[in-house]
């Protein structure tokens, strides 16, 4: 550890709070926790981190593959020298791998395209063998085109594109990376009628517009790739909503929501090569990118070869492993709160998982440290590592597929990290019930840079001028491995982390440890911050009397978003349900009260002493059902899996979050009758949740 690091956990900002009283702590309980979280804060380690981090970064570790069995062991081995209980569940999934991937520029002039990512001399993690240059569940075929440029991809270019009397049906399209998921791209291509998509990350976008690229910089360079999976579902395509256990019912290959045709990434070298002689129409306003030449949409006259292979015909089946460290609850065992990142990774993955694992074993460390001291959590903790995120959040997907009951029941918490520590930039997010607590946990961390702690740095990076207000915070619409939690079941889920300049290494073989000590985390010093606030995070909702959730701050944040969403309703010509929104006003208030009226009893209730632990399991139960009673179980209309009516990833774009979504999917198909019954029907779960609200306050007797 660095001796300002060392300096600055002795100095008087790596102190709790000096609150009398932590948010649902009794007096008694609250100094004890105080105590327990600055021992845990203190014990992650930045040296530590580097060795966990060049362990797990050691080889490519691709979701069903031996070198990422390998980090299964990995991840095993240190918590059972920790002392935990461990458990490994594997899953046996439908997913097929690449076995051959070519791309042929056949005219103007023929041309073998090099689809790998050259070594960079000075990067050894570089040279290793890489993954295939393929994005995960693409469709396989041979298939020849004339490539036809079709801007991001969105739903709106290929309505320009009709526009201009374009169609791509029949040939090869290419899109740039960015402003949706590449798997709502790959939809669109299809759904269009292409034959293959090519996606390739434009200069503009990132690359040496934006700053210098790699090595020099930490922007992608001109043959770095972006790999990932273009499958829009949650989970393993063969088992849809249910667990992939080894008995499990299977659907048909040809029932699989994945796409048909092949989808190939591409350097934007490569692009270039195809883009800079495609002719035919001119490009709409906003479609030139960043490379050195005048973009045409096309067709033609280049044309072009893509082939994709896989092993669907003789191992389309993949064995995937999660991992668990699990410290039994000493008073609640059946109450769980958990903490868990993914393992896997389309490369060595340094930022993109590593970072991310090694926070959760650190904060693993630290609290079985004070477990060691005698400090054992009154509730269940689960430390946890997921396989196959990257395929589609599947590890995680499945596992709360097959434990739903379990986690409807006594689901407390999931915290999540995800790209843990890739630079100084802190931000965190997730379900507004949990964010005061994310920020006070922060204000009791110190930051590695030596001008306080993380709250305050985090302030003063986002230009927090007046004391009313806090950093923006990041909602759950979907994405990472929180989904199947918060998404699925509506266990409230909260995440953060430090990310640094630039993303230019983002599912390409250059995200490595070499990467990472130059641009990222030079002296994994935020790897163990990051760590830090896990573990304490953990310990305050483990050993909460009254678990402190914050319904004030939810209800506000939703009444927020009430003048945004009378806009959309407006917008998209259905305003005349929008007098539905005066209902669902009244019901968020309703909550808000009943929030407040809550938070009052509570304090009241532990002012002295914690009541008896019967009155704390009602009251427990009770505020557990706030969020749920925020779901739907048949789920979203356009998606079912969705049970969460209040955040979503929006369907036509995969990474931008949608709030309240039952109701904005209802507005935008121009229904005003399905708008104001979502609205409605929304209106009556906050009812619900404040109706859960009160029944947590009876049972403490108030």
């Amino acid at each position: 550890m660095r001796p300002r690091l060392l300096a600055l956990l002795a100095s008087p900002l790596f102190a709790l709070p000096l609150a009398a009283q932590l948010p649902g702590y009794a007096p008694a309980s609250a100094e004890r926790q105080k105590a327990v979280e600055a021992a845990a804060v203190s014990v992650p380690d930045a040296a530590r981190a580097r060795v966990h981090s060049r362990a797990l970064a050691s080889e490519v570790h691709v979701a069903g593959t031996e070198a990422q069995a390998r980090t299964r062991d990995y991840v095993i081995d240190q918590m059972k020298a920790m002392g935990l209980q461990t458990e490994v569940r594997a899953y046996d999934v439908w997913m097929p791998h690449p076995t051959n991937v070519q791309v042929w520029r056949l005219s103007p002039d023929t041309l073998v395209l090099s689809l790998q990512e050259p070594p960079v001399a000075e990067d050894p993690w570089s040279q290793l063998p890489q993954y295939p240059t393929v994005n995960g569940y693409s469709g396989s075929g041979n298939v020849t085109g004339q490539i036809i440029y079709v801007g991001y991809g969105l739903v709106e270019d290929y309505a320009t594109l009709d526009s201009m009397g374009i169609s791509v049906k029949g040939h090869v399209v290419l899109a740039r990376y960015g402003r949706s998921f590449r798997g709502i791209k790959a939809r669109e291509a299809e759904k269009h009628g292409a034959k293959a998509l090519l996606i390739y990350s434009d200069p503009q976008d990132d690359g040496f517009v934006r700053g210098d690229v790699y090595p020099e910089g930490p922007f992608r360079n001109e043959n770095g790739v972006q790999r990932g999976s273009v499958m829009n579902m949650n989970g393993d395509p063969s088992t849809p909503g249910w667990g992939s256990t080894r008995d499990a019912r299977r659907i048909p290959v040809d029932s699989m929501d994945v796409p048909r045709i092949p989808v190939v990434p591409i350097s934007w070298g490569n692009a270039a090569k195809l883009l800079e002689d495609v002719r035919g129409a001119d490009i709409p306003p906003g479609w030139q990118g960043g490379m050195p030449f005048r973009y045409h949409v096309g067709p033609g006259p280049v044309q072009v070869r893509v082939i994709v292979e896989n092993d669907t015909a003789t191992n389309a089946m993949k064995t995937i492993w999660n991992t668990y460290g699990i410290i039994r609850g000493s008073e609640f065992p059946d109450e769980m709160v958990l903490i868990g990142g993914h393992r896997d990774a389309w490369s060595v993955g340094s930022s993109d998982n590593v970072s991310g694992t090694v926070s959760v074993l650190e904060a693993a460390r630290a609290v079985a440290d004070q477990v060691k001291a005698g400090h054992r959590p009154r509730r269940t903790m689960v430390f946890a590592t997921w396989d196959a995120e990257e395929w589609g959040l599947i590890g995680s997907t499945e596992y709360v597929e097959e434990d739903s009951l379990r986690l409807m029941r006594g689901g407390v918490a999931y915290l999540n990290q995800d790209g843990g520590a890739s630079g100084p930039n802190f931000g965190g997010g997730g379900s507004p019930s949990l964010r005061e607590m994310l920020r006070d946990v922060a204000r009791g961390v110190p930051d590695p840079s030596g001008k306080g702690n993380v709250y305050e740095v985090w302030r003063q990076s986002a230009r927090v001028a007046a004391d009313s207000l806090e950093p923006r915070m990041g909602d759950p619409g979907g994405g990472s491995d929180f989904a199947g939690f918060y998404n699925h079941l509506g266990i409230p889920i909260a995440d953060w982390g430090f990310s640094g300049r630039g993303g230019g290494v983002y599912h390409s073989a250059y995200d490595t440890p070499h990467f990472q000590e130059k641009f990222g985390d030079t002296g994994y010093l935020y790897h163990a911050t990051t760590a830090r606030v896990g573990a304490a995070m953990m310990l305050r909702l483990a050993n909460a009397d009254i678990v402190p959730y914050d319904y004030v701050e939810f209800a506000r944040t939703m009444r927020g978003y009430l003048p945004g969403i009378e806009e959309e309703l407006t917008k998209a010509g259905v305003g005349s349900a929008a007098s539905g929104m005066a209902a669902l006003g009244s019901a968020i208030d309703r909550m808000e009260t009943a929030a407040a009226a809550w938070a009052a009893a509570r304090d009241a209730a532990l002012a002295s002493a914690a009541p008896a632990r019967p009155v704390l399991e009602r009251t427990n139960r009770a505020l557990r059902e706030v969020e749920r009673a925020l779901t739907r179980p048949e789920g979203l209309r356009t998606r079912p899996w969705f049970r969460n009516l209040i955040y979503a990833a929006d369907e036509n774009n995969g990474y931008a979050n949608v709030v309240f979504p039952s109701v904005i999917e209802a507005s935008r198909r121009k229904d005003a009758a399905l708008t104001a019954s979502e609205l409605a029907d929304l209106a009556s779960r906050f009812e619900k949740a404040a109706a859960a609200l009160d029944t947590a306050r009876a049972a403490l007797g108030s």
